[in-house]
């Protein structure tokens, strides 16, 4: 993130101030969509221009009579294409949902947006039905990771479109979801701030859903501050920014069991440098040894919650349309048709002593910190073998699926040089400890910027 790209709070001052409208900021969202340099064809299924327009002079017409809803009506966001939206239908970056009617209401998390003033831009790419972390889409495209699009490197998923909209100011906040680093992984791979809530903090209904045990839905956006304001709102609460603590003095725990295995050299150098840095300005850094981590893949070697939960909601769809899946998506749903009910409780009751132990240790310190992502963003070319896309894929996960895990929140936030590959430094907490996660995570942000 550089120090000039406009946030919420500043997009706010400017609109409070006269010095722009809704108009003019919806304006220049959708001709950076339609311009071809953009890549806005494959960020968006569904660019929603007639009705964003409209919002957007109606959001000046409040504002100019002392009526707008929020500081921050009339800013233009995305949703991803997993929302209803009244009136579209949702398709979930798949085909085989196209002929299904309309939806008749917004989901929650869309209509909390929309009542704040927020105006909705678009629909956004994803993987397709959510289901994997690269954010490659063969249906609409995948749209290209803008650090390296000569390289054609990918976005990070699922919530591909959703960064890409933010990273390329097609919109300045993006809603996501978050199954299992769905905001977390494009908000790393793309140099911005992305936060998966506590699963049980801001409505799901209206979505469609991966896994209904680990799924959250959260925001992309430009910084720790901006997340703070989409997520007060997506919970419904006001829309006000917790107050940012200093580091000096704020405890850190880093686990070495399984989120430091295989970095890359440059997320390695970068997270040594990052926790350098916050020691520096005068935090305790404590790495400690998680055991309970090194046994989520066994539970998860069946597929886990995700295949097993998906299979229960894609499984007459995979009878009559299975061919028109994603053969990647579609084979990983399939394994939760192998696995037994005693299975799946097994699954349950292993993460509820996941949960319990891992809580109480991340209770000793303010916070946790790993990188959101151990690899940088790889090629698209890099994929093209299955085995190859499956390993990737998982290396992708693997750190920011700790956290769902574990029933926790995390934010992600840059942790790179500038100009350097993209990298996210993650600061996670237990459930419930949202809004102080942001705090701490606004603080950690903060400090890694002092240098850039």
């Amino acid at each position: 993130m550089t120090h000039f790209e406009p946030t919420l709070a500043s997009l706010a001052g400017d609109l409070a101030a006269g010095r722009s409208s809704s108009r003019a900021l919806t304006e220049a969202c959708l001709a950076r969509i339609h311009d071809d340099k953009g890549n806005g064809g494959n960020a968006f299924t569904l660019v929603d221009a007639q009705n964003a327009l409209a919002a957007a002079s109606a959001m000046d017409a409040l504002r100019q009579a002392g009526a707008a809803p929020s500081p921050y009506a009339g800013i233009p966001v995305s949703i991803k294409d997993l929302f209803d939206i009244a009136g579209q239908v949702t398709t979930a970056g798949s085909t085989i949902l196209a002929n299904n009617k309309p939806a008749a209401t917004d989901a929650p998390a869309v209509a909390r947006l929309r009542r704040a003033g927020f105006v909705v831009v678009g629909r956004t790419n994803m993987t397709e039905f959510a289901y994997s972390g690269l954010g490659i889409n063969p249906h609409y495209g995948t749209p290209l990771n803008p650090w390296d699009a000569q390289a054609a490197r990918v976005p990070g998923g699922s919530s591909s479109g959703a960064g890409i909209s933010v990273a390329r100011s097609m919109a300045y906040g993006a809603l996501g979801t978050d199954t299992g680093g769905s905001c977390r992984i494009p908000a790393a791979f793309l140099g911005l701030a992305g936060f998966k809530p506590t699963a049980s903090r801001v409505p799901r209904s209206g979505a469609i859903p991966l896994s209904t045990t680990l799924d959250s839905v959260g925001p992309i956006a430009r910084s720790a501050h901006c997340c703070a304001i989409m997520d007060a709102i997506l919970a419904g609460e006001p829309p006000e920014t917790p107050a940012i603590p200093p580091v000096k003095g704020l405890r850190f725990v880093v686990p070495t069991t399984v989120a430091l295995d295989a970095l890359d050299p440059q997320v390695a150098r970068a997270f040594e440098q990052s926790l350098g840095r916050l020691a520096a300005q005068g935090a305790h850094i404590q790495e400690l040894p998680f055991p309970e981590f090194g046994d989520i893949a066994s539970m998860n070697a069946k597929g886990g919650f995700s295949a097993a939960e998906s299979y229960a909601w894609h499984r007459h769809h995979l009878e009559a349309q299975g061919a028109s899946y994603d053969p990647r998506v579609r084979i990983r749903i399939e394994r939760g048709a192998l696995q037994t009910a005693a299975d799946y409780l097994d699954t349950l009751a292993a993460r509820a002593a996941l949960v319990e132990t891992s809580r109480a240790r991340i209770a000793l310190y303010d916070a946790m910190l790993m990188p959101a992502v151990a690899i940088i963003p790889p090629r698209i070319a890099d994929l093209a073998n299955d085995s190859d896309y499956s390993r990737i894929n998982m290396l992708a996960l693997r750190n920011a699926s700790i956290v769902n895990m574990i029933d926790g929140c995390a934010l992600s936030v840059p942790m790179h040089e500038p100009d350097a590959a993209p990298a996210g430094m993650m600061v996670c907490g237990a459930a419930g400890q949202d809004r102080r996660i942001l705090a701490i995570g606004a603080a950690v942000e903060s400090a890694l910027r002092v240098h850039a």
